[in-house]
């Protein structure tokens, strides 16, 4: 409900409850909040305008505009960040973008230029996951708009390598069983007759038929053997150069020692769920008469079924220039199910 300001619930609450007496108010009024925030999160653009939700650009007075990262000044290969503009009227009223400024500027009535760097339709900032694509460059974006063609803001997104990094080769998870169907009900006994001149017995209710089985998940796949080198990029802050190799796929990456990291997975994939057992059928009850009939016998629940087992983990080899071991903390490593991974030193020209 951040969105919603104090003037558009008020013209909302008029509009809707002018009319209706004071004693009923409590109980449409949380109706009326839902509704406006079904709204904010669903209606087209220019409801929203209407509302007061959001502004377009071209009708309101703009005297600078200026851009920022909040989630901090820099993306790491890889990495997805959020892109807040900030709009300054003449008066000094500050609106911000719709998304991570949770303001009323939509996105639509801005233009937004990238180098390095892309931004998505909704500003958000994200760079290629290979940093030999970006390395020794800095992203650039400028965001002008085009009715106000005289306003421009430019910021720079230098590439950062202080990240946690993840390298994922885990097996895939089993498939979940389906779950077995239940039973149907038993049908009811007939109507006999409880007439002390003629009475009749009821007839017995049907029996109710026993759920099936759930199926058994399936195993979670095995994860493949994993390959990591690393070699240290040398210079005035030296960095971490690191390739993850499986299954003829190879993954690079560059990892500052000053806060950075690499974690490789290759764990078994978890095991499919068992699926439920269906319910048993209820028994049909007994039908009316002297004596009444007896109840039908519910039906057995079926069985739930078994879990898959978890694969097995890939073998990990880490594979290290001697100048990197000082740093081998940095380096994560999980193969759950599997054996125990193996470290070698010995001399790892640059990957790069």
């Amino acid at each position: 409900m951040r969105h919603l300001s104090s003037t558009t619930f008020s013209r909302s609450q008029r509009f809707f409850c002018g009319s209706i007496p004071n004693w009923s108010r409590r109980f449409l009024l949380p109706i009326l909040i839902a509704a406006v925030a079904l709204i904010s999160q669903t209606a087209c653009t220019s409801m929203q305008v209407h509302l007061g939700m959001k502004v377009y650009l071209s009708k309101i007075p703009v005297k600078s505009i200026a851009a920022n990262l909040p989630n901090g000044p820099g993306v790491a290969p890889g990495e997805k960040t959020p892109l807040v503009v900030v709009v300054q009227q003449p008066d000094g009223k500050v609106l911000q973008t719709e998304g991570a400024g949770h303001g009323k500027i939509l996105w639509q009535d801005l233009t937004v230029t990238a180098s390095v760097v892309s931004v998505n339709a909704k500003g958000i900032v994200s760079l290629p996951h290979d940093p030999r694509k970006s390395e020794n460059q800095i992203g650039h974006v400028t965001i002008t708009v085009p009715s106000h063609p005289d306003l421009r803001a430019d910021l720079a997104i230098p590439v950062r390598y202080n990240y946690a990094f993840v390298s994922n080769f885990s097996g895939s998870a089993g498939t979940d069983g389906l779950n077995g169907l239940d039973g149907t009900d038993g049908t009811s006994g007939s109507m006999g007759s409880i007439d002390p001149n003629n009475p009749s017995a009821g007839g017995d209710g049907g029996d109710g038929t026993d759920g099936s089985n759930g199926q058994d998940g399936s195993p979670g796949g095995d994860a493949p053997p994993v390959q990591v080198r690393l070699a240290l990029q040398s210079g005035a802050h030296p960095l971490l150069q690191a390739e993850v190799s499986a299954q003829g796929h190879n993954r690079f990456y560059l990892i500052d020692p000053n806060g950075g990291s690499l974690t490789v997975k290759a764990d078994g994939g978890p095991g499919g769920s068992g699926g439920r057992g269906g319910r048993g059928g209820h028994g049909g009850s007994g039908g009316v008469g002297s004596p009444s009939g007896n109840s039908g016998r519910d039906g057995m629940d079926g069985h739930d079924g078994m879990d898959g087992t978890a694969g097995q983990g890939g073998a990990i080899t880490v594979t290290y220039d001697p100048q990197v071991q000082p740093y081998l903390q940095m380096i994560h490593l999980s193969n759950t199910n599997g054996p125990k991974p193996v470290f070698k030193e010995q001399a790892v020209t640059a990957l790069w």
